[in-house]
């Protein structure tokens, strides 16, 4: 299941909803991603296209199905304004055994912070500026080519 928005979620409310649909696995595997307060930052906004952006990540969601045995995932992102400390994503797999839902985990995580149409923009005290992809994340998620 994927999810696009701007409420903030219960990471604890998503994952007990979550596991009452995949009750016959053995494990599960999470990542919650916070919004960083560091080097001053002020507020990040998320920028995105509505339906593009769906589509999208329900494309490397699939990815993931075809590659590991997944029972279920979840992905919810935010966009909208957010600020340090906040949520921005939950991803939730589940699969009969632990090294399937790790792997399609941080899968998702690094396929998302690389293909999904999001658009970073931080506001610091000196000032507001777009956020360029970075070469470790391109390195992360090249490893699943």
């Amino acid at each position: 299941m994927i999810r696009v928005q701007a409420e903030d979620f219960d990471p604890g409310a998503e994952l007990a909803r979550f596991r009452q649909t995949t009750t016959d696995v053995g494990a599960v595997a999470t990542f919650l991603g916070l919004v960083r307060g560091d080097g001053g930052l002020i507020a990040m906004t998320l920028d995105h296209y509505p339906g593009m952006t769906e589509r999208q990540l329900e494309a490397i969601e699939a990815e993931a199905r075809r590659r590991w045995p997944l029972a279920d995932s979840l992905v919810i992102h935010r966009h909208g304004r957010l600020l340090p400390g906040d949520n921005i994503v939950f991803v939730a797999t589940a699969s009969t055994h632990r090294q399937a839902a790790f792997e399609a985990c941080e899968f998702l995580m690094d396929w998302l912070k690389t293909k999904a149409p999001f658009w970073k923009f931080e506001e610091r005290a000196q000032g507001g500026a777009w956020v360029e992809a970075k070469s470790t994340d391109d390195a992360a998620a090249a490893r699943w080519e």
